[in-house]
């Protein structure tokens, strides 16, 4: 009696444990590093995975390497396209947000693709960009940094809304330096150019030649005091004024894909 009393609490604790603990826990031992055509280490899939995973959760949307020899004669878009159906890809959900590097060593093919949000953020201009930034690393055969530079660059495009383009230089935080820094001197020799020099008080600050003249030899005061006239400012200090190729497509399964596909 005991003994099913304790089976019974335990199960119970088991099933409150898979219901309730948060996915992005389970999500931490999802593997996103596929290297079937064994051109990465153990200690570079190791960090590949860890850097996916980094930004996976950042974005909501998991950044998924593929790689084939290409011996079966597969073609690469195909080759991804069926990947994603069969191992149900998505970051909170099977068939989700999914961004997809596949390589083809037998081709030479490369091919960037989005499902779901990364089809909205990852478009074919901004897959395409990607692509273009991956390439040159594919071609000199340092594939560690050309599928580092996808999740890093792929992650960055995302963050942006869609009809923005995130290479604008407006966007980055130099370029937004570098305008801050031409405004300040913008203003700063505007507000120079236009502050009037001190004036030096002399008596003729107070003479009126149009209207004085001397009416004897001899002046002499009625008055002792003297009723002295405010000098009017000059308020007109008016300011100055400062002048490969991409395609949409459809899995088998039926979810629709941004892309862009090109050689190395």
């Amino acid at each position: 009696m005991v003994v099913n009393r304790f089976l019974t609490i335990t199960s119970a604790i088991f099933i409150f444990m898979f219901l309730f603990i948060p996915q992005e826990i389970f999500a931490q031992n999802k593997q996103r590093i596929y290297d079937e055509a064994n051109i990465l280490n153990d200690q570079e899939i190791e960090r590949l995975e860890q850097l996916a995973m980094k930004y996976s959760d950042k974005q909501a949307t998991d950044f998924v390497i593929l790689t084939t020899d290409g011996k079966d004669g597969t073609d690469i878009e195909n080759y991804m396209a069926d990947f994603y159906d069969h191992e149900g890809l998505g970051y909170d959900q099977k068939h989700g947000n999914a961004a997809l590097l596949g390589i083809n060593l037998q081709e030479s093919d490369v091919m960037v693709m989005g499902f779901y949000k990364a089809k909205e953020r990852l478009d074919n201009d901004r897959s395409t960009k990607v692509r273009e930034k991956v390439t040159p690393y594919l071609s000199d055969q340092e594939y560690f940094e050309a599928f580092e530079t996808f999740i890093i660059t792929a992650a960055d495009y995302m963050r942006y809304r869609p009809g923005v383009n995130p290479d604008n230089i407006f966007y980055k935080t130099s370029g937004q330096l570098i305008s801050a820094i031409v405004l300040g001197a913008l203003i700063t020799f505007i507000m120079v150019r236009n502050v009037n020099p001190k004036d030096t008080t002399t008596p003729a600050t107070y003479r009126n030649d149009q209207h004085t003249r001397v009416l004897r030899k001899r002046d002499r005061y009625i008055r002792k005091s003297v009723t002295r006239k405010r000098r009017p400012r000059n308020n007109n200090r008016g300011g100055g004024r400062g002048g490969g190729g991409s395609s949409f497509g459809r899995t088998s399964g039926g979810h629709s894909y941004s892309g862009s596909r090109g050689k190395f």
